[in-house]
């Protein structure tokens, strides 16, 4: 990779001005695949939700953000359909002869987002809020997906949601060409349908309703506050807590995943810009 030739990086912040750990989490995430390999590599945040801040299509990367609330209620607001448009925009130049491709990851809000677009399947919330360091299973095609790549199977990430996608439209995956390559842990003695957990949109584009931005320190800072201390003892008692800091002293858990899904991730959108270059 030559150094010189400059990597632009949008992240596009969903949280609604909402404290959260995601952002500083890709910051971090980038700041060091930018040193190890050594890259021209710049980022740019776009306050979407609260300022109806979006990128241009001039970006080679796009990394789209957790974020609360509804993904189905916003669909008629101006940041929405703004930012639908600019995945149209996106869509298109991939769709076209164009060398340099646009990669874009989509995480957990984003994701039911581009399920919502694409109709792959039923969105709605969960009988109660999933939180904590959690396995996901890879689908057959998950399997062969390099974008996990020296994760186990099941790999363990942080789960953080209210909200989920089920019921994956076999059609329309088939239709659109897209992969389901990852789904929720499996619960025998709870008879609910699993979370789709990870899509591969098109070559270009990737969704996960999972966390692979977060580490264990933030993940640690959040679960030693007060008020998310209590919040998850009283959703899922002490024991899962106090398995919750135990599962961070583990460096093949979470620490693990956020230092190899998104560089995966990475090194594929960047192998194939400088192909294209």
């Amino acid at each position: 990779m030559n150094e010189q030739q400059e990597i632009k990086v949008a992240i596009i912040d969903l949280y609604n001005g909402i404290p959260n750990q995601g952002i500083r989490g890709f910051q971090d995430v980038l700041n060091r695949y930018r040193e190890k390999n050594q890259l021209n590599l710049t980022y740019q945040i776009f306050n979407t939700r609260t300022q109806n801040e979006l990128p241009g299509t001039d970006f080679d990367i796009y990394i789209s953000s957790g974020g609360p609330g509804s993904p189905l209620d916003t669909e008629h607001t101006p940041w929405d359909q703004n930012y639908m448009k600019l995945m149209d925009q996106l869509e298109a130049i991939n769709a076209s002869s164009a060398p340099q491709k646009k990669h874009a990851l989509f995480v957990c809000h984003s994701f039911q987002l581009m399920c919502r677009k694409y109709r792959l399947g039923v969105i709605g919330t969960r009988r109660s809020p999933s939180f904590g360091i959690l396995p996901v299973h890879l689908t057959a095609a998950g399997q062969q997906d390099r974008i996990f790549n020296r994760l186990a199977d099941p790999f363990f990430t942080v789960d953080s949601r209210s909200w989920q996608v089920i019921y994956p439209d076999e059609q329309r995956f088939a239709e659109l060409g897209m992969t389901l390559t990852a789904i929720e842990k499996e619960r025998p003695h709870v008879n609910l349908p699993r979370a789709m957990m990870a899509i591969r949109y098109s070559p270009y584009f990737y969704g996960v309703q999972f966390h692979p931005e977060v580490g264990a320190e933030a993940m640690r800072t959040s679960l030693l506050s007060e008020t998310r201390k209590r919040e998850v003892i009283n959703e899922h008692g002490e024991v899962k807590y106090n398995d919750m800091l135990e599962h961070l002293e583990d460096p093949d858990k979470i620490t693990h995943t956020q230092s190899t899904f998104i560089p995966n991730f990475l090194d594929d959108a960047i192998r194939q810009l400088m192909e294209g270059r």
